[in-house]
Formats: C-alpha cells, structure tokens, sequence
C-alpha cells in the first residue's frame, strides 16, 4: 500500500529560484536529489502559478497584437490550464511510475522537483515565444530541454534509477496528460 499523500516543507520562492537555477545549471539525478525534499506540494503550486502569472500576463499583453484572441481569453485560459496540465502531468507521473514501476517516491517530491525546472524554462519559452519565427525555435528546444529534465526528474523522485521505467513512466504520463487534456477540452 503507497504512503498517503503529505504536503511536505515549504519553502520561499527565492529559495525555489535558486534551486531552480542549481537544478538547470548542474542537471543530474544528485542535484534534484539534493532538492526534493525541501518543498512539498503548496510550494510547487504557488511555484507553477508565478509561471502562470507570467505566461497570462504576456499572452494578454500580446492578444493585441493577434485578431484571433482576447486579452481574457488568453489571461484566464493560462492560469487555467498551465497549473491544471502540471498537476494532471505530475499526478500521472506520481502514479504511473509508482504503480507500474514500483517507484517509491511520493506526490509532493514529484510535483516540487518538476515545478524546479518547470517554471524558469516555462517562463523563458513564454517570453521568448513572443519572437516570430524565433519563438517556434527556442519553444521546440526549451520542449526537448524539459524532456531530459523530466527524465532526471523521474528519476530521482520516483527513485526510478533504470533507463527504461523513468523513460515508460514519462512518455506514459505525457500521453495520459494528452488524454485527459483532451478529455477536458471535450467536457469544456
């Protein structure tokens, strides 16, 4: 039977900056090791949700720009849905990774080793997205950089160590998040 679900510590969001920054700029299994313990599930949240603030604000800003959206279209739908979409994504990597791959860690370690890396890179492809042409680029790689820290990430917070279940467990997740994003489109 899996441990119920603890919030854990809480920490500031200047203490999650700068383990954000030790995470991105020395990214290894040790290194999220060092922070997974140090939030729980309230810091993660407030965490995602200054990416949200952030990602709302400068869409709102820009729907101006776009005749297709609204300022608060684009203001509410992202602080909607980039927390909703973290907590479905690290909820089914919670899940899936400790159900089929018997990964021992707990929900409040995943969502705060992803909310480390998860922000700063969000709010980076959200600023720079704001580039044409440029803005597709850096999405795509800032995409492929989230999906290596995702890799460690699993890893370390589900303790998932081999190749193969931290990769089925990620892959995994993200098609459950498609799914249930899809899911959730349909119902709204």
């Amino acid at each position: 039977m899996r441990a119920p679900v603890t919030s854990g510590p809480e920490v500031s969001l200047q203490d999650m900056f700068a383990q954000s920054t030790a995470v991105i700029t020395q990214p290894s299994v040790a290194t999220f090791e060092r922070y997974e313990k140090r939030g729980g599930l309230q810091s993660a949240f407030i965490y995602v949700m200054v990416a949200a603030v952030v990602s709302a604000l400068i869409a709102a800003l820009f729907s101006f720009f776009h005749s297709d959206v609204t300022f608060f279209g684009q203001l509410f739908s992202r602080l909607i849905t980039i927390p909703v979409q973290f907590l479905i994504f690290t909820g089914a990597v919670y899940l899936i990774g400790g159900s089929l791959f018997k990964g021992t860690g707990t929900y409040p370690e995943v969502a705060y080793t992803f909310a480390l890396f998860f922000v700063p890179l969000s709010i980076i492809g959200t600023i720079i997205g704001i580039i044409p042409i440029l803005g597709w680029l850096v999405s795509f790689v800032i995409s492929l950089v989230m999906i290596y820290f995702g890799y460690l990430a699993v890893q370390s917070s589900m303790n998932l160590r081999e190749q193969v279940p931290a990769i089925a467990t990620l892959v995994l997740a993200g098609i459950a998040n498609f799914a249930v994003g899809l899911v959730l489109l349909a119902l709204f």
